[in-house]
């Protein structure tokens, strides 16, 4: 099992691996959007924000009214730090049941596009 350090890391380097996403693919796919990852194993949950500027820090706190976050992500600890260093492909997670995404079928389209 990953640590909580090791989950923050792991959610560092995904804002920095969405950064090399050219800016043409951003602009079409990227809406505005709060996102929560739900560490299962740990739990706890990191919150973070998507836009076309890039993919914010993810902290521990909430960010807005208080209204769960409009992307919802559940994945174990080791899971998180594989899926980002390319050890797990996304596709094959989502469909095992291993990352369980919750959000409207438009921002599951356009995360496809991204991932």
């Amino acid at each position: 099992m990953a640590t909580v350090e090791e989950c923050r890391a792991a959610l560092r380097k995904l804002s920095e691996q969405f950064d090399e996403v050219d800016e043409e693919t951003k602009a079409k796919h990227v809406v505005e959007r709060t996102i929560s990852c739900r560490i299962s194993d740990l739990d706890t949950t990191f919150f973070g924000r998507i836009h076309h500027g890039g993919l914010d820090p993810f902290g521990d706190l909430p960010r807005g009214d208080g209204r769960p976050a409009e992307i919802r992500l559940t994945i174990s600890s080791d899971d998180l730090v594989s899926l980002v260093d390319g050890e797990l492909d996304m596709a094959r997670a989502l469909f095992s049941g291993r990352v369980k995404i919750e959000a409207s079928i438009g921002d599951l389209f356009r995360l496809r596009k991204l991932l």
